[in-house]
């Protein structure tokens, strides 16, 4: 059996698609104002001599007005001033339009322009060759007629100067887009959970039960998943019982005074009976608040207090809730609600919990604020300093590496040890031991 062969002819066209392209030239423009004040006293500056405004970026290049109060030329003889647009950075062929204008300061408009745009050019736009080439008139007005002229106001003239850098570049057909919004499903889920519409779990804290989602509690926390459907779960899955989120440090600290900002010992910011099981629903409703915002709530309205150290507690107590239920974007904003918030009388505790939660970012910020000679002494007399040294001895290692390294720059700059000679003595006469690096 034969093949067949089919064969292309060679002069009909090709069916592969067609692309297309364009080249743009268009001018890039900018015009910049200079008033020249005291007019009467630049005559006689001398023939050549000039008045320059301040340069100006037009198209990515520098430019600056020049003008000559007695001419540029020596055979006009001073009987003209000369007006001049200077390039004032480098360029090759720099292409530009150009327009040069003596503002009329009567108020009737009547100025006197020389310009390049708007009309037909024989030669196309004007080309600068290198810094400080010009473009302009030598005769640009006769200064007896200027010196009578409403150009000239209270000794002044207002010189207006335009420039149009030429430029070209090529275009593809463009892909015309529509503007997306950014998302707004942490909206949806937060009306969710306002509405409390297909709620299937409850969280109880002292009798008072708040209503959530299985399925929104468990896409968002890892922990949320393996207690309500992992092989493990609850035998409960219809109400979870919640009794402590806190960090176990706060229980070693005093009592929090809810109306000033010195947090000697943050804990007990709602009073005496009732303060655990609040503390408890106020970090509950914050946490569920953020896994369906995806966003933490404005905390002083939230909790109704304005205190600063009542934030920074709430910073604190929500890190560790976080790090239980592993949800670590609310951790990193909890990480840096604490650093923004660094102080005296809370950086210890803050330092407790940024070791036991392995912040480390967290973690280096307050060994390095606890190590300023101005700071430790101050931070040592805390009650949370007290726990750091109890339940993080390690971290006291660290803290003095860091109070160790601070007291070397500190000698360093003091001078002491910079005249080490070259037999390897002090100024002195004492041996020094030379460090290897």
């Amino acid at each position: 059996m034969g093949t067949i062969r089919v064969f292309k002819d060679p002069l009909k066209p090709s069916t592969s698609p067609i692309t297309s392209s364009t080249s743009l030239t268009e001018t890039i423009n900018g015009s910049h104002q200079f008033k020249i004040s005291g007019y009467s006293l630049s005559k006689g500056m001398g023939i050549g001599k000039y008045i320059a405004s301040d340069t100006f970026v037009v198209g990515g290049y520098a430019w600056a007005v020049y003008f000559y109060p007695d001419g540029k030329s020596a055979e006009d003889n001073s009987t003209y001033v000369s007006l001049f647009i200077a390039l004032a950075s480098e360029g090759t062929d720099v292409r530009a339009l150009f327009e040069l204008t003596l503002m009329d300061q009567s108020g009737k408009e009547r100025h006197k322009v020389h310009t390049h745009f708007g009309r037909a050019l024989e030669s196309g736009p004007y080309a600068l060759k290198y810094r400080g080439s010009m473009w302009g008139y030598k005769r640009f007005f006769k200064r007896t007629l200027l010196e009578t002229s409403d150009y000239l106001k209270d000794d002044s003239l207002l010189i207006r100067c335009c420039v149009g850098v030429v430029k070209s570049h090529t275009e593809a057909p463009k892909t015309y887009s529509i503007a997306v919004p950014p998302s707004d499903i942490g909206k949806h889920f937060g009306k969710l959970l306002e509405g409390g519409i297909g709620t299937d779990v409850n969280f109880e804290v002292d009798g008072e039960k708040f209503a959530a989602h299985k399925l929104v509690l468990a896409t968002r926390s890892p922990v949320f998943r393996a207690q309500l459907f992992g092989p493990l779960k609850d035998q409960n899955t219809q109400c979870i019982k919640v009794e402590d989120m806190e960090a176990p440090l706060f229980c070693a600290c005093k009592t929090y005074r809810a109306d000033t900002d010195d947090v000697k010992a943050p804990f007990t910011m709602f009073g005496a009976a009732l303060f655990i099981a609040q503390k408890i629903m106020v970090l509950l409703k914050t946490l569920l608040h953020f896994i369906y915002w995806d966003a933490l709530p404005d905390m002083e309205e939230f909790m109704g207090l304005s205190s600063k150290g009542v934030s920074t507690l709430m910073a604190q107590h929500l890190l560790a809730a976080a790090d239980r239920y592993a949800l670590e974007r609310l951790k990193l904003l909890c990480e840096a609600k604490l650093c923004e918030d660094v102080a005296i009388n809370t950086v210890a505790t803050t330092l407790a919990l940024a070791e036991q939660h392995h912040c480390f970012q967290l973690k280096n910020v307050c060994l390095k604020f606890v190590a300023l000679p101005e700071n430790l002494k101050a931070v040592m007399q805390t009650d949370g300093y007290e726990y750091l040294e109890e339940s993080c001895p390690s971290v006291l290692t660290e803290l003095l590496h860091y109070v160790a390294k601070n007291n070397e720059k500190s000698f360093i700059a003091s001078g002491f040890g910079s005249e080490t000679l070259l037999d390897g003595s002090d100024g002195n006469g004492r041996r020094v031991k030379q460090r290897m690096h």
